[in-house]
């Protein structure tokens, strides 16, 4: 059963410089407890589809398409309903926890915060309940940290905190905005091992470009690409039969595989391309490519594909 499902959705920012395209028609679905990777190179649209799910755009951006979450259009509801739903129902671990954590607020009120704003508990209680959620996520000796400051953690335990904020309200829904992102492997590792572990009964959108941490999390992961999905399916089929030129691409990016880079750069998503979107990178492109956009088609079961060749 699908737990969020979104339907032909385009997110679009006027410039002085013409309209940016950052989420472009997407269809994606998420499922009870699943883990859903999107995966992209940086400037496709990722965060922006995590922003757009929990309304949390500039008021002159235009959305369009449908979101469903457990019956209720959330593009539709209130502010006030929509409020209720962030961090109670839906939570975001946001990326650069130094940057997205307040820094002269002790750890302890920012996740007490939460608590009593949605579950509406005692000072007190809520404080008890913040400890109970910093011990879940390995943060040791929770009862004195609680009172410490983010610039008295280290970048990993400040990871732990967002995730703590993250779980403070038993979501049912968590997007991970890049939670991986500037860590060292081992630091990286403990991270991935904590979020396997706190997700178990809870569904994941986890945004990112690392797709070693998206193998190791993901149940399916989307590729997306200049403001749209090209590949869709699960992970072992992404990984044992990538079908776009995209994918393989990002693949043979990983050091496993010989680091092999993708030739150019992302367009402008204000100047797309005509045709497929990748053509002007892609070793495959025909005149075909160059001339008419593809649709994401589904090639084998579960498994959609945005190319003329797949």
């Amino acid at each position: 059963m699908n737990l969020l499902e979104i339907t032909d959705l385009k997110t679009y920012f006027p410039t002085q410089d013409g309209i940016v395209r950052a989420v472009d028609t997407i269809d994606l679905s998420i499922r009870e407890r699943e883990t859903l990777g999107l995966i992209g190179e940086t400037g496709c649209g990722k965060t922006v589809l995590g922003l757009t799910i929990l309304r949390l755009l500039h008021p002159t951006t235009t959305v369009e398409g449908t979101i469903i979450y457990r019956g209720s259009n959330l593009l539709k509801i209130t502010e006030a309903e929509m409020r209720r739903i962030r961090g109670e129902e839906i939570a975001m671990i946001l990326q650069n926890p130094t940057t997205s954590l307040n820094p002269v607020m002790r750890v302890g009120e920012q996740i007490a915060e939460v608590i009593r704003l949605h579950q509406g508990l005692s000072r007190k209680d809520a404080k008890e309940k913040a400890i109970e959620i910093l011990d879940s996520v390995r943060i040791p000796s929770p009862s004195g940290r609680v009172n410490e400051y983010p610039h008295e953690f280290s970048g990993g335990m400040k990871q732990r905190v967002m995730i703590a904020i993250g779980l403070a309200c038993d979501p049912a829904l968590i997007i991970a905005d890049e939670p991986t992102k500037g860590l060292d492997v081992t630091i990286k590792s403990q991270i991935v091992t904590l979020l396997e572990e706190v997700t178990e009964d809870t569904a994941m959108l986890l945004i990112t470009h690392d797709l070693g941490v998206a193998r190791a999390l993901c149940d399916r992961i989307a590729l997306m690409y200049a403001g749209e999905l090209v590949e869709y399916a699960t992970t072992r089929e992404i990984f044992e039969n990538p079908l776009h030129p995209y994918t393989r691409g990002f693949l043979g990016s990983l050091p496993s595989n010989g680091l092999v880079p993708i030739p150019g750069m992302s367009p402008s998503l204000i100047n797309l391309p005509d045709g497929c979107r990748f053509h002007p990178r892609c070793d495959h492109a025909k005149a075909i490519c160059q001339k008419k956009h593809p649709e994401l088609i589904e090639v084998e079961a579960g498994h959609f594909v945005r190319c003329f060749h797949a």
